[in-house]
């Protein structure tokens, strides 16, 4: 079962890429880590995806670093 990532949230913050405070597009997906098949449904994991409305810039930062 796959998961969709969630609809996008709009929120002002820095983008690394252009320099500056920007609005950027923020959504959650849930991740699939292992390449092995059988270990694929163990190995999902929540992403804080964020889009730069600027320039474009994407950054995927993992939830739980436990």
């Amino acid at each position: 079962m796959a998961t969709q990532p969630s609809e996008p949230d709009h929120v002002t913050e820095r983008c690394s890429n252009c320099g500056g405070e920007t609005t950027h597009d923020v959504r959650v997906e849930i991740r699939t880590e292992s390449q092995k098949e059988e270990n694929a449904e163990f190995s999902r994991e929540p992403y804080r995806i964020t889009t730069c409305s600027e320039c474009g810039a994407e950054t995927a930062t993992r939830m739980n670093n436990a």
